[in-house]
């Protein structure tokens, strides 16, 4: 039996809320940053709606209840998400390194299922067109690709100004959401009493009191606290 036009009607305009009040209640990501997790949610969602609007024999009450529940279980997984960092990087994905001194990695390459093609179309779509402008290269979570290119092919040279070519480094983060991640803070050499005399240098007693921090070997520690300091 198909559906009524005014029972589908009735249907899609309390879908149309629905998806629109939960959007709202997760928030400004662009759909550019999606997650993979966010991805198959939204896929689950919009079946679960198309579905109830098509089946006669599905109630009104029964979409509200099911979409409800659905945008309430994704958005207690987002806050879960932003309080735990370790479960966060596993449901998330973490980024990768494909391009490291100007090095291309293909384990790297490999691991993330990319091909040169791939790879090489992207870099186009950042307007960087041949690999030896790249410095570093990071695969992000969402699939996008940042770049960080040597400094004589960004767009104001060092050579146009006449200036010595001085190394690119790449910037390390050290602390998100309060938690000092140990792997990069291991890789540049430090350890925790270093990085609580930079805090205490700069006025912060606690990492819990950051919200991002990192290093860049010819500029030092950059700090975003949760809250600014009182002038």
């Amino acid at each position: 039996m198909e559906p009524g036009f005014m029972d589908m009607s009735i249907k899609i305009v309390i879908g149309f809320f629905l998806l629109f009040l939960i959007t709202r209640l997760l928030g400004k990501t662009t759909i550019r940053h999606l997650t993979p997790f966010d991805f198959v949610s939204a896929i689950v969602l919009s079946e679960l709606l198309g579905n109830g609007i098509f089946e006669t024999n599905v109630s009104i009450f029964y979409i509200i209840y099911v979409v409800l529940l659905w945008g309430f279980l994704m958005i207690v997984m987002e806050k879960y998400l932003l309080k735990h960092r370790s479960v966060r990087g596993l449901l998330e994905g973490k980024p990768s390194i494909i391009i490291r001194n100007g090095k291309l990695d293909r384990e790297q390459l490999k691991k993330n299922r990319m091909n040169i093609n791939q790879l090489l179309s992207s870099l186009r779509q950042s307007e960087t067109f041949s690999l030896r402008e790249v410095a570093y290269a990071i695969l992000e979570s969402n699939g996008s690709i940042s770049i960080l290119k040597k400094n004589k092919y960004q767009k104001v040279t060092l050579e146009d100004l006449n200036l010595p070519v001085s190394t690119t480094y790449l910037c390390t983060t050290l602390i998100t959401d309060g938690e000092i991640i140990d792997d990069n803070l291991k890789e540049l050499g430090f350890n925790h009493d270093w990085l609580m005399s930079q805090l205490i240098s700069h006025g912060y007693n606690r990492p819990e009191d950051i919200v991002y921090a990192d290093w860049l070997y010819d500029d030092g520690i950059y700090i975003v606290p949760y809250q600014s300091k009182k002038a």
